[in-house]
């Protein structure tokens, strides 16, 4: 079975998915963990930011062959919605978590893997490494946990409906040109580049960034006015903060803010 390792050191929680011999795949236990443990993020002060990665050189395989989708054929109605409900649940808790998620992307990164990638809040991936929506490969739409809502945002509609229809690969060239990663790395400079980027975020404003966050979900169906007024009293909230006047204080002494998240 694929276990999860958790590391928290300087505000950044690591969570690597751990069993590289099968290309680290989800089982049933690892989605409710994983679940579970971003929902418990949300009152975790103590935590920053969040690295997303793998081991053994790959970042997640999707949905273990034998230990979901055989078991899944044999399900009934009401199991099977339960488990698109919970798998659903998992992207949730990512979204709703206040602290930003670093996805470090190396080699396979399929099915329900690729949806994790997608659900992170930044995505740092290789050259070598090849995103795949694959569920069409398996008779099933491109509708899993969130993919229609959320991949086309970063991409796209035209290049998601692409991916989606066709299951392909996306190599990692075009992965970040298509803007679905934010930079390339090469694979051995990849876990320390991640690891710097979620360091800065937790060493930033971070009641901030959990509004940015926020406003970032929130603002996906509301009208243009809508959003303005809510960014307006989302604004007003920070400059409430110690943070805001930390930063104006350090401004006015020329020294770099420390911030403290409040």
């Amino acid at each position: 079975m694929t276990k999860a390792h958790y590391e928290a050191a300087g505000g950044v929680l690591t969570i690597a998915l751990d069993r590289p011999e099968r290309k680290n795949p989800l089982t049933f236990e690892l989605y409710a963990e994983l679940r579970d443990r971003f929902r418990g993020l949300q009152d975790d002060a103590e935590i920053k930011a969040v690295v997303l990665t793998g081991a053994g050189g790959n970042f997640c395989s999707g949905g273990d062959v034998h230990e979901i989708i055989g078991p899944l054929t044999r399900a009934a109605p009401a199991q099977l919605l339960a488990f698109t409900q919970m798998t659903g649940d998992l992207v949730k808790a990512m979204r709703a978590c206040p602290q930003p998620i670093v996805a470090a992307i190396d080699g396979v990164c399929a099915g329900a893997g690729a949806i994790l990638a997608m659900a992170a809040d930044l995505r740092y991936g290789t050259e070598r490494s090849r995103v795949a929506f694959l569920f069409v490969r398996v008779g099933l739409a491109g509708c899993d946990m969130g993919a229609c809502a959320i991949l086309p945002r970063i991409i796209g509609l035209g290049r998601a409906s692409e991916l989606l229809y066709t299951g392909r690969a996306l190599p990692g060239a075009q992965a970040y040109a298509w803007g679905f990663y934010n930079e390339l790395c090469a694979p051995e400079a990849l876990p320390a580049r991640a690891q710097d980027v979620a360091h800065e975020l937790a060493n930033g404003p971070t009641l901030a960034h959990a509004m940015t966050k926020r406003m970032l979900r929130t603002e996906w169906s509301m009208p243009l006015e809508d959003a303005i007024d809510a960014e307006a009293r989302a604004q007003a909230l920070c400059m409430e903060s110690r943070d805001f006047t930390r930063a104006y204080e350090a401004f006015l002494a020329k020294q770099p803010p420390h911030f403290e998240g409040n």
